[in-house]
């Protein structure tokens, strides 16, 4: 696999709301990918990025706008640093940090693909309040691992309400992991790197 030779030219990663770009399951899938394009060409290019809230030392985090546009900024910086065009970066993350890059997705910011870890899809215990409605607006193909007890949001309903997704998904599930998928890392970065690598 060499980034000549994928889809995907690039990989921009953020956290959840919680947490900071040097989460293990990022770090953990920063190391899969890189490693995996090594052998036989130039390492892909992986970034793992902040909210500014997080940078400014800050536990809460911004209003959506804010995160998308530092979503935008930071996609179009690794697009100019790795000389690849802005539609060969793949955006995700974790929980929060792929829901705003699907959100920047589907307010048109060009993208080869959507990693999406533990996606949020409603607040725990209320199932009512979905982050869905931007879902028909995304055309690139989509890669949700969640584990299969995530108060956040269930496999039947990640699967159907997924379903209004343009672009292909794929769904991949840790068993009887939570919402922290706590020691699922180097599971969910191999899911990650094996479909990227397919795409």
């Amino acid at each position: 696999m060499t980034s000549s030779t994928l889809r995907v030219g690039g990989l921009l990663l953020f956290p959840g709301a919680g947490t900071g770009c040097d989460h293990p399951s990022l770090v953990a899938i920063e190391t899969a990918v890189a490693d995996a394009s090594a052998p036989t060409g130039d390492r892909l290019p992986v970034v793992r990025a902040d909210f500014p809230y997080r940078r400014a030392g800050r536990k809460a985090p911004d209003r959506a706008p804010k995160l998308i546009a530092c979503v935008r900024d930071e996609a179009e910086a690794l697009a100019r640093s790795a000389g690849i065009a802005p539609s060969a970066v793949a955006l995700g993350g974790r929980s929060m940090g792929g829901r705003m890059c699907s959100m920047a997705v589907a307010e048109g910011l060009p993208a080869a693909a959507l990693v999406l870890v533990a996606y949020p899809l409603h607040p725990p215990g209320k199932p009512d309040k979905l982050r869905i409605d931007h879902f028909p607006a995304i055309d690139v193909p989509c890669l949700f691992v969640s584990g299969t007890r995530d108060p956040f949001g269930t496999p039947d309903e990640l699967e159907s309400h997924t379903a209004a997704i343009a672009g292909p998904v794929t769904h991949a599930w840790v068993d009887g992991g939570r919402h922290e998928l706590k020691g699922a890392d180097d599971q969910v970065a191999a899911i990650v790197r094996d479909w990227l690598t397919a795409l």
